[in-house]
């Protein structure tokens, strides 16, 4: 893919952040095609709907839905309930139900096909909650807090299970691959922590093998990313650098950084993984070539830190 096959109407790259707003842009001109504004909370996640139709915001007590087919700039759904701020968000993927986490200590399931907005489960923990990550299965959550604990929350059953792969430090972000071989976490000493996936049949639980554990980054590690071809990792951190990393022995093969970057909040691959999106405190979003390491777009409009980004690309 070239940089100009990302001119399609079926891609969308959504940013948000710190100034209350969030963009909608053309990723080929790095044009603003639509602003929405986000009036209450700045945005801590964006994620967009299997069928590409609503972007969800995670803010300040509420999950905001857009309609991305349409003009309207306002909310057209509001998820609301949670005490404190919302800082994950995703979607099951025929868009049944969405999953957030959020600093109230709570990761909660909520049935999109509801008009009543209901939460038919609630998962509670010791700590505010960081991230929460979806297993490919679609039957498992893994849920990072502030404790450093990351819990396995088996939605057929109910049950969990815990672990904490390093004592007195936070889990900022875990990703699981899409091939559901790896799953990868972060945490705020800039180290990235990595284990096997033994997943039997549709019915056992997935058992986690530690494979390896390096240091990303200076400080904080934010987000960790796998690339849809489950080939790489990106890690993005409050080093003012973003990290590619190969999954076969987790070498770094590409470090993404500008003199005015400032931390690094959110990335997002392409669907080819020849590039990636990535969101920064520099009031930028920036497509960067995996390849050569090379940033060959700007997405500039917003007046704060770009905190959180979303992308989908064509089916």
């Amino acid at each position: 893919m070239t940089i100009d096959n990302l001119e399609n109407d079926q891609i969308i790259l959504a940013t948000g952040g710190y100034d209350h707003t969030i963009k909608l842009w053309q990723t080929h001109t790095g044009i603003c095609n639509r602003t929405m504004q986000h009036a209450e909370s700045q945005v801590n996640a964006l994620e967009i709907t299997p069928d590409k139709q609503l972007l969800a915001a995670a803010s300040y007590q509420h999950i905001y839905m857009y309609d991305l087919t349409s003009n309207n700039s306002s909310a057209v759904v509001n998820y609301e309930g949670t005490s404190k701020n919302v800082t994950s968000v995703g979607f099951q993927e025929d868009g049944k139900w969405m999953y957030s986490g959020g600093e109230d200590c709570r990761a909660r399931i909520w049935d999109l096909r509801s008009r009543n907005n209901q939460c038919p489960k609630i998962f509670e923990v010791q700590a505010p909650i960081n991230c929460v990550c979806l297993h490919p299965n679609q039957a498992e959550l893994f849920v990072g807090d502030q404790n450093g604990i990351i819990y396995r929350w088996d939605l057929r059953t109910d049950n969990n299970e815990q672990l904490i792969p390093e004592n007195d430090a936070m889990i900022l972000d875990i990703a699981i691959s899409p091939d559901s071989q790896l799953m990868a976490s972060v945490n705020n000493k800039g180290r990235c922590y990595i284990w096997s996936l033994i997943s039997g049949n549709i019915d056992i639980p997935t058992k986690l093998k530690p494979k390896h554990k390096f240091d990303a980054h200076k400080r904080y590690a934010l987000k960790c990313k796998f690339s849809p071809d489950s080939d790489l990792l990106i890690t993005t951190s409050a080093d003012q650098t973003a990290k590619i990393w190969s999954t076969i022995d987790f070498s770094l093969l590409q470090e993404l950084k500008q003199e005015s970057q400032r931390w690094v909040w959110d990335a997002a691959f392409s669907a080819d993984g020849q590039y990636v999106f990535t969101a920064s405190s520099d009031l930028c979003a920036k497509l960067w070539n995996v390849k050569t390491g090379v940033m060959e777009r700007e997405y500039s409009g917003h007046q704060k830190a770009v905190t959180a980004l979303a992308f989908r690309d064509a089916p």
